[in-house]
């Protein structure tokens, strides 16, 4: 925007013109991306994104070297279950393998009742009576087969995933590993940015490469309506003049010591 040169107390006209943040570049190069799938269009706009959770997710991504810190890939939401041993008693339930009542002591699991010599992997047919077990489509597998034939790999870490499962960036990861680069905490299922292949929690990424609105200092996100004026970025709603709060957009609007004021209020007010 053109401007004469003027002294301090004297007021410089304008006119401020609307743009919309879908085409605005913020400081530092970004790609639009969202997750899963992500993908890098030709707009210059805040990149976001969103991760999807998943607990029975399969296959894996390749390994990638980003997302920060030392991996950490404990599985704090296991997907691991143990039965419960019951020693016998006056209760006799019906076995969920064979049907047939139990005599003596027997196993709980998934609120249904078990022979201990019936509890057994799907897969390799071994007992599961004093070994870890998962449930993957309606089928119980002991946690090594799990392990091996069912759990994504993470794509930090390469670790199997027996918890919750990130899906992010093409591939599946550990809580723990899908951090944000900046602060190093878990993202999960927030919203994130993505900056030279890198993932930001949303905090992070404004503090370091957003453009702050002047008017209300907030983050100008990808949709927003903005415009530049006075050597700086406003929202649309936020260029208004200093004195009566009249909406300048569109409008010739003058400045006072780079405070933006309407055309009554350019000559009247001395700040």
């Amino acid at each position: 925007m053109p401007e004469r040169p003027a002294s301090p107390a004297s007021a410089r006209a304008g006119v401020a013109s609307l743009t919309t943040a879908a085409a605005f570049k913020p400081l530092g190069s970004s790609s639009a991306v969202k997750s899963p799938g992500w993908q890098r269009p030709h707009q210059a706009a805040p990149s976001t994104g969103r991760i999807s959770n998943s607990a029975t997710s399969s296959g894996a991504g390749a390994p990638a070297s980003s997302a920060g810190g030392q991996p950490q890939p404990g599985d704090q939401d296991t997907l691991v279950q143990r039965a419960e041993h019951i020693p016998a008693g006056k209760r006799t339930p019906m076995c969920a393998h064979c049907n047939q009542v139990i005599r003596g002591p027997y196993l709980v699991a998934l609120g249904k009742s078990w022979h201990p010599e019936e509890f057994n992997c799907a897969h390799c047919k071994n007992t599961m009576a004093y070994i870890g077990f998962v449930e993957e489509k309606g089928a119980l597998y002991c946690e090594l087969c799990y392990e091996k034939f069912f759990a994504p790999e993470c794509g930090r870490c390469q670790r199997k995933i027996l918890g919750e499962v990130i899906n992010a960036l093409k591939q599946t990861w550990h809580v723990s590993c899908f951090v944000c680069v900046a602060c190093g905490k878990p993202i999960r299922n927030n919203v994130f940015h993505l900056e030279d292949g890198e993932p930001y929690c949303e905090t992070d990424y404004y503090a370091l490469f957003g453009t702050i609105c002047r008017g209300c200092e907030f983050p100008i996100e990808a949709g927003d309506m903005f415009l530049e004026a006075l050597g700086s970025t406003w929202h649309d709603t936020c260029f208004v003049c200093s004195v009566c709060c009249e909406s300048l957009e569109g409008q010739t609007f003058f400045s006072k010591k780079d405070k933006p004021l309407c055309k009554k209020h350019a000559h009247s007010v001395n700040f």
